[in-house]
């Protein structure tokens, strides 16, 4: 017997459930069930309200129906598992850690008191470089053993945007840290906010948010099991949060002294105590710039305080950058403040080398020093990333010292060499694609598609940044060829939150540079596909009519027809299957436009196979499996002649599932076995999980 709240709780995970094409295949599967149950359609609801709606509808018509009843019973039992794992755990603690006493013993009290229908949350604040990340690190390392489940971290600072991670995003990354694999994570906030919950319901873990700016970020992490901890660390002041506010304090001068000892040694600072009072006071009890004085005093160098102006009304932290911009030779110095201008989420000496413009050899050693001096932080890979206070002095000392044209310069060669190498590596990662762009002249350095897709993902945060970074300079063009080289990143790697902002400004620009041409059509395009992707279904819709709009008065047919078939595709993701069916045969009508010497003519009849299994994707859900199978059947014999085994594969699975659905399900069986036969685990588990869940189903 199906419950009503285990069918409101099915629904639920169908509607919220995993990405990509097999996440959308049970949704496409599921709404057409739920229109056979009912003998009517119902549209894809947009609540939880509306789920539950749908159970109780649903409900009564399965009692009377066997069948279904037991088909829907499979079903329920047939959603993946997702279990918890205990990821890489936190960074590591420093080992100079110092004092703070008092602020571990209100966390160990928050952590450990009764719970008594109470959140355990704290919320760390201080100022930048004071050392709130630290304690967190050390509260963390000092109580493995409470956590036997887990402990998660997040940096809220990793990332391309200015103002912090968006709240999706945050979740996103906190069950990729949880072991939640791509093909199990849930497009949706309020969907990986639900599988958060499941996954600790009952479990005992420290969950660490860095770096946090806002509650919004944070405030759908707050744990509803008692032995999990939330504990957000923000740099700077605290924000309203439902949390046990914790503040972290300047060191007093004897702990500042000590933590000059563990990093420097007894004998450096010996030998700077007739300096000690300057140099406490300039550094103020900052964590962050003790220990750049304690790396001054290792080298024998005067304290900073010793031969400098007071400056009262200057941040610890901006104090030390100062200090070690003069401590490096003037091109080093130069190179940072140039570097810091584009506010890039990594820096690798090709980046910087072309900001500065100095050969790339130059760039890696001045890089390195400036690394020696904490100017900058070594992330791996040879790349390396500013503190945003740090980074935030640079860039404002870069004009005064160096001039508009030359900071104007620097930013214009970061971007052409960020737009070089994106091109190159776009076109290497989808070399058959129309919507790739063509790479700038000159042998390409990527071998092939992985070698492409690596340098993309290496470069993918910065590429994000790029575009606000030439929209604020007023390189429009480089914004716009900017984030249409994101398109393998969207279509291959699922990088759909990351890029959103990215693709706003670029299709936003489009409009008001290049109004209704291609490139502005392929922009929207790309913005819909993303935000359909992340099942935010209105603007999808409205991107995506843009970019039809945009193809049609360019006299681009190949683009006005794939921009109808996405339509199409939002609406079958949607359960509307006969408005889905319309926008497919209207595709197939633009297509019939393309003459033999149009641009697409090549690629003509693959594109109208694809919409043959559209449209038996969509009369399967209208109620018309007969032709539902034969446009089915219509495309497998395309894609059969052509060796595609991928589209192959997924058209005889919408096959498998109209013969089950028409009562033929010895003939579903033989397609199943083909479409089993065509896949490999390495490449295609989600499809052949579900494959064998369609196999159990017409055994049955």
């Amino acid at each position: 017997m199906v419950t009503v709240g285990a069918l409101t709780a099915f629904l639920t995970a169908v509607g919220n459930g995993a990405a990509g094409e097999v996440g959308k295949q049970v949704l496409v599967s599921t709404g057409a069930l739920v229109r056979r149950t009912l003998g009517r359609e119902a549209p894809l609801p947009s609540s939880p309200e509306g789920w539950e709606l749908l159970a109780r509808q649903m409900h009564p018509r399965l009692l009377e129906d066997p069948r279904r009843t037991d088909e829907f019973s499979r079903l329920l039992r047939s959603l993946p598992e997702v279990d918890l794992l205990p990821g890489a755990g936190l960074p590591p603690a420093t080992r100079d850690f110092t004092d703070r006493q008092t602020v571990l013993k209100k966390l160990k009290r928050e952590a450990t008191r009764p719970a008594a229908g109470r959140p355990r949350v704290a919320l760390l604040y201080g100022s930048p470089g004071i050392g709130t990340s630290a304690v967190a690190l050390h509260c963390g390392a000092d109580r493995i053993a409470r956590y036997p489940d887990g402990q998660f971290y997040v940096d809220a600072r990793d990332t391309a945007a200015e103002n912090g991670l968006e709240p999706a995003v945050v979740l996103l990354r906190l069950l990729r840290q949880m072991g939640v694999a791509p093909d199990k994570m849930p497009p949706t906030e309020v969907g990986r906010e639900a599988l958060y919950r499941r996954l600790t319901a009952g479990r005992r873990a420290l969950v660490v948010i860095d770096h946090a700016s806002s509650a919004a970020q944070v405030r759908g992490l707050i744990p509803a099991t008692p032995e999990v901890f939330l504990l957000v660390v923000a740099s700077g002041p605290a924000f309203l949060l439902e949390a046990e506010r914790i503040a972290v304090p300047p060191l007093k001068d004897r702990d500042a002294v000590e933590l000059l000892r563990k990093v420097a040694g007894p004998e450096p600072v010996a030998r700077a105590k007739p300096h000690m009072p300057a140099l406490l006071d300039g550094c103020a009890g900052n964590a962050f710039a003790l220990k750049a004085a304690a790396v001054r005093l290792l080298t024998g160098e005067p304290s900073a305080a010793s031969g400098t102006e007071p400056a009262p009304d200057r941040h610890p932290v901006r104090g030390m950058a100062h200090d070690a911009c003069r401590r490096l030779r003037p091109e080093a110095a130069r190179l940072c403040r140039l570097t810091a201008l584009g506010g890039w989420p990594a820096i690798d000496a090709r980046l910087a080398g072309e900001a500065a413009g100095v050969p790339r050899e130059d760039a890696a050693r001045m890089l390195a020093e400036a690394a020696d001096v904490r100017l900058m932080e070594p992330v791996g890979d040879g790349r390396y990333r500013f503190r945003p206070e740090v980074r935030r002095h640079l860039a404002d000392a870069a004009v005064p010292e160096h001039g508009i044209p030359d900071c104007v310069a620097a930013v214009s060669r970061a971007l052409d060499d960020l737009l070089n190498r994106a091109l190159h590596a776009a076109r290497a990662a989808l070399p058959q694609s129309w919507r790739t762009e063509s790479a700038p002249h000159g042998d390409t350095p990527y071998g092939d598609e992985a070698a492409g897709m690596t340098a993309l993902l290496a470069e993918a945060d910065n590429l994000v940044r790029a575009v606000s970074v030439a929209e604020e300079y007023q390189y429009v063009d480089t914004a716009l060829w900017l984030a249409r080289a994101l398109w393998p990143l969207q279509l291959k790697a699922g990088y759909w939150d990351e890029a959103l902002p990215a693709l706003r400004i670029a299709a936003r620009c489009a409009d008001e540079h290049h109004p209704r041409t291609r490139l502005a059509g392929a922009l929207h395009f790309q913005l819909g596909h993303c935000l359909g992707e992340l099942r935010q279904w209105e603007e999808a819709e409205r991107a995506v009519r843009a970019a039809v709009d945009c193809e049609r008065a360019a006299g681009h047919a190949r683009g006005e027809a794939s921009s109808v078939e996405m339509l199409g595709l939002l609406c079958l993701y949607q359960w509307q299957y006969p408005r889905a069916y319309e926008r497919f045969a209207e595709a197939e009508r633009v297509y019939g436009r393309i003459g033999p010497d149009d641009d697409g003519a090549g690629d003509l009849p693959r594109a109208l196979a694809l919409i043959q299994r559209h449209q038996g994707r969509a009369l399967r859900g209208m109620g018309d499996l007969t032709e539902a199978a034969n446009r089915l059947e219509s495309a497998r014999a395309f894609f059969a002649a052509q060796n595609e085994a991928y589209n192959l594969a997924r058209t005889l699975t919408d096959l498998a599932e109209t013969l089950h659905e028409a009562g033929d399900d010895a003939e579903a069986l033989t397609k199943v076995a083909e479409a089993q036969s065509l896949l490999t685990p390495e490449q295609a588990a989600p499809h052949l999980a579900y494959l064998a869940h369609l196999r159990e189903l017409c055994e049955a």
